[in-house]
């Protein structure tokens, strides 16, 4: 919702002190949809030549996520540590053995199904399963572990900043862009040099737009719609690395209360439940 008051205020602000110094609506009005098809139309076909369909797919995915803001919020945080708890208490007390009925098939889990926005989630529920499934195979070195888990996530966080970085490359373009749907309008323009300095002068408008449209789409939307993906995923990806820090800090040896605690201190600081929010939330989760 921000964001969008943030376009708003934008447009509001950029053709309101046009409109309030003077300025005349209908050059623009004549002129934006052919320079938005100049600009728009290349920017999108750059696009295309440049990244794969999954990754298009990808970013078209990624306005939506933009507009609703990260997915995870203090519940979901206190979810996934209450059933991280569980399933390192069982590890703890009756062995790595005791996980195999939950790990190996999760959507038949009592525990995974008592969290089920935590099942629902491909990526934390396999790296749940895949790395606990490896301790009960005797993988249990914790520095071994945290690095196979930190070059995993580290993939993982590459992969989902590529819309942002295909928005960061668009806005890049965007000005250059709008200097050809400018320089066209000249061309437009110097063919039509025997005509009325009125009619010459409305060309050459309509030509300066495209400049107008290039640096506004870029440092206006483009470049903060960039900026917003990256922080929603970088915020996105503290949810895989609680998972990281509850489990390396089990392998060490720590009782689960200490194991979930070291997990909470890696969610962000506007969602990180307090202590006892959290050990109330453990508390109540049947042995």
């Amino acid at each position: 919702m921000l964001t969008i008051g943030g376009l708003v205020l934008l447009f509001a602000c950029v053709l309101g002190s046009y409109l309030t110094s003077g300025g005349s609506m209908a050059p623009l009005i004549e002129a934006v949809p052919f320079e938005m098809w100049t600009i728009g139309g290349a920017a999108i076909s750059t696009m295309l030549m440049a990244n794969s369909m999954h990754d298009v797919k990808h970013t078209l995915g990624s306005f939506g996520k933009m507009l609703k803001g990260a997915a995870f919020k203090k519940a979901d945080y206190i979810d996934l540590l209450s059933l991280l708890y569980f399933l390192v208490r069982i590890a703890s007390t009756k062995g790595a053995m005791a996980l195999e009925p939950h790990i190996e098939k999760p959507s038949e889990s009592p525990a995974f199904l008592k969290f089920p926005k935590v099942l629902a989630n491909h990526h934390a529920s396999t790296i749940i399963c895949d790395y606990l499934r490896m301790v009960g195979m005797n993988a249990d070195d914790p520095n071994q572990i945290e690095d196979v888990m930190a070059r995993e996530l580290k993939k993982t966080l590459i992969e989902e900043l590529h819309p942002s970085h295909i928005m960061q490359t668009m806005a890049d373009a965007l000005p250059a862009l709008g200097i050809v749907a400018a320089v066209l309008g000249v061309i437009k323009t110097m063919s039509h040099i025997d005509q009325p300095p009125a009619i010459l002068g409305a060309m050459i408008g309509g030509a300066l737009t495209g400049t107008f449209l290039g640096i506004l789409l870029a440092y206006g939307i483009a470049g903060p719609f960039s900026i917003r993906m990256k922080g929603i995923v970088e915020e996105e990806a503290k949810y895989l690395e609680v998972i990281r820090a509850v489990l390396v800090t089990h392998l060490y040896g720590n009782a689960p209360q200490v194991s979930v605690e070291s997990g909470r201190k890696m969610v962000p600081t506007e969602h990180m439940p307090t202590f006892s929010e959290l050990e109330e939330a453990v508390q109540s989760i049947p042995v």
